[in-house]
């Protein structure tokens, strides 16, 4: 027995294909912003933002500009950054959207009581707006759900030699020419 087909009319359709298309470009964005904040690339993370666009993640409030700013000479010090998309949600009204996009975000740290960890977990809140069709982000808030804070937990993956991620433009994924004879 087959399953029954629904048929959408044409204008259903258009909407669909706009809206998966939407999605999948704003889902690119998401990315660029984590790599542009994992390997330290203050243009790619600027870039997913409208040269208007507002952000608010509590202790900082500003500008795009401005964030991005902070948040690189936050991470700078740091011996390296991973941050993970989880599940994300949009919901399209037209050429505006909005998201709420959770995360976890991990930062090795360097104190003078050695290397620690720290977790954070949370969620982005977005609006999205499409111009001159292009999606970007118009404004970006920050919600954390919980931090967690520990020492170094890697030794015995050094100890075994495993590769780790760095910093552009030493990082493998930033050296594309050696990839492609690989």
């Amino acid at each position: 027995m087959t399953a029954p087909v629904t048929v959408m009319n044409p204008a259903e359709t258009s909407t669909k294909l706009d809206e998966m298309l939407s999605w999948h470009a704003i889902y690119n964005l998401l990315c660029d912003y984590m790599r542009g904040q994992d390997r330290l690339d203050p243009a790619l993370h600027r870039s997913v933002f409208h040269d208007d666009a507002t952000t608010d993640y509590g202790s900082f409030t500003g500008t795009a500009d401005e964030f991005v700013a902070f948040a690189q000479g936050v991470l700078t010090p740091h011996l390296s950054n991973h941050h993970m998309i989880g599940q994300v949600r949009i919901d399209f009204e037209g050429d505006t959207a909005f998201g709420e996009v959770y995360f976890q975000a991990f930062h090795r740290t360097l104190s003078d009581a050695g290397e620690a960890d720290l977790w954070v977990s949370g969620r982005y809140v977005d609006r999205y707006e499409r111009r001159d069709g292009h999606w970007k982000i118009a404004h970006r808030s920050e919600l954390v759900d919980w931090t967690r804070l520990e020492p170094a937990g890697d030794d015995a993956l050094k100890a075994m030699n495993f590769p780790l991620g760095q910093r552009a433009p030493h990082d493998l994924s930033c050296r594309r020419d050696e990839m492609r004879v690989r």
